[in-house]
């Protein structure tokens, strides 16, 4: 029998945890499911801002989501930008012009590097990453050079270019021409592109967040551009997670000034409402897909809905001075995290960073970032893994957190890193 025999729909009203997890294991994820169980099987059902509400009435702060909420969940001028769209036209033909695609691209090159003039919108960060690949390959640079510890997605061009074997190696062979070199290392890039002297697509994070909110030196990526221009190749950086504003900039480019061929965004760009990507390109390396526009397609690309939310998001932005808000709340945050976790784990702490509202912890061992993922969890306080740092718990918390939120974050940290402590010393001797 199945939920819809016991006419328990989609539209069914206060489904049990139970119920869903059933479901999960029925027709998502038994994986999903088990997951869930390991966080008490809570149901989200609103958010609003910083704040998670769950079915039995939980509030728990959330500095995670993986990057999407750098505005914070529901911001009202998205809902309002975004619930106008939904009444009037959500969804367009793709023959005819559509305004909202027009001027949510005009939005997003407002904010991006000079030069970067031309938008190409999907859906997932994924999609952007294959639209960045793609536009390497139009222009003739079939080689892809990656980094260590990057992480560009899990769609086969993108998880090619993902530099992790636990992800890639089901789906062997991959796409061919791709290497990997260590990220931060400029001389290590220098030696490949001198080394084959073909046309070489580079592809780089100026923050590698699911490597661990890993850190470059200081003018690595202006490094980067340099080399490529030297040797007159094509260069892409990832923002999905770095951009728009999670850093305390607009973009990790602009702390070195650096434009690249093509710049990708994603996560946060649909204001925490919906799901939107882009790359954003110069002139010349958007030449193909200006010739023929057929060339790379999706049918729900620029849809009115989403570029609603985007106009929407950038506004906020400006409105709110969030970007700003960001690099203040960063400087705030980084220094009392590392303090409580130097003070509370030091001999299970190797390190604390962060830039802006990226914010890795780096323990000794993945075991304990997966216990203390659930500590603060228990302290009301949604944090996150890291997919290529499996040691990293990251905090990305939003840029409308209050003053007040930033204590409850610290405090809560405090009290889960206390209970780590406890939990470690009442296991047996010799774990």
């Amino acid at each position: 029998m199945t939920a819809l025999d016991l006419g328990m729909t989609a539209s069914a009203p206060n489904p049990t945890e139970e119920h869903v997890l059933g479901l999960y294991r029925t027709h998502l994820s038994k994986g999903r499911a088990t997951l869930a169980e390991l966080f008490g099987a809570h149901m989200e059902v609103e958010s609003q801002g910083a704040w998670l509400t769950t079915r039995d009435g939980k509030r728990f702060l959330n500095a995670g989501g993986y990057g999407v909420f750098i505005m914070g969940a529901r911001h009202p001028v998205v809902m309002e930008s975004v619930e106008r769209q939904l009444r009037n036209h959500p969804v367009a033909t793709r023959i005819l012009l559509e305004p909202t695609a027009a001027l949510a691209a005009e939005a997003v090159a407002s904010v991006t590097p000079p030069e970067l003039e031309r938008v190409h919108f999907s859906l997932s960060g994924a999609e952007a990453v294959e639209t960045g690949l793609k536009l390497a390959r139009a222009n003739g640079f079939k080689r892809t050079v990656a980094m260590t510890g990057g992480y560009h997605g899990k769609t086969l061009g993108a998880l090619s270019a993902t530099a992790n074997e636990v992800y890639q190696r089901p789906f062997k062979p991959l796409m061919p021409d791709f290497v990997h070199l260590p990220y931060g290392d400029a001389s290590a890039l220098e030696a490949e592109l001198a080394a084959h002297p073909g046309k070489v697509c580079v592809v780089v994070e100026p923050v590698q967040g699911e490597g661990g909110v890993i850190i470059p030196p200081q003018g690595y990526l202006k490094q980067v551009e340099e080399l490529v221009r030297a040797y007159e190749q094509f260069l892409i950086l990832d923002e999905i997670q770095s951009g728009f504003g999670r850093l305390g900039v607009w973009w990790g480019a602009d702390r070195e000034g650096v434009v690249p061929d093509v710049l990708l965004t994603g996560k946060a760009l649909g204001g925490g409402v919906v799901p939107v990507s882009a790359a954003v390109a110069t002139r010349k390396a958007y030449r193909p897909f200006d010739k023929d526009p057929y060339l790379h397609t999706s049918t729900f690309s620029a849809q009115p809905l989403l570029m609603a939310a985007v106009q929407g998001a950038i506004r906020a932005m400006h409105q709110e001075r969030l970007v700003t808000r960001a690099r203040d709340l960063g400087s705030m945050l980084l220094p009392r995290i590392a303090e409580v976790a130097r003070r509370n784990i030091p001999d299970l702490l190797v390190d604390v960073r962060g830039q802006g509202l990226l914010i890795g912890v780096e323990l000794t061992e993945a075991g304990l970032a997966g216990e203390l993922l659930i500590e603060l969890f228990n302290h009301r306080v949604i944090a996150n893994h890291s997919m290529n740092g499996s040691s990293v718990v990251r905090f990305t918390p939003p840029a409308v957190l209050t003053d007040q939120g930033v204590d409850v974050l610290v405090d809560s940290f405090d009290k889960a890193t206390r209970a780590l402590v406890s939990d470690q010393a009442s296991l047996p001797e010799g774990r």
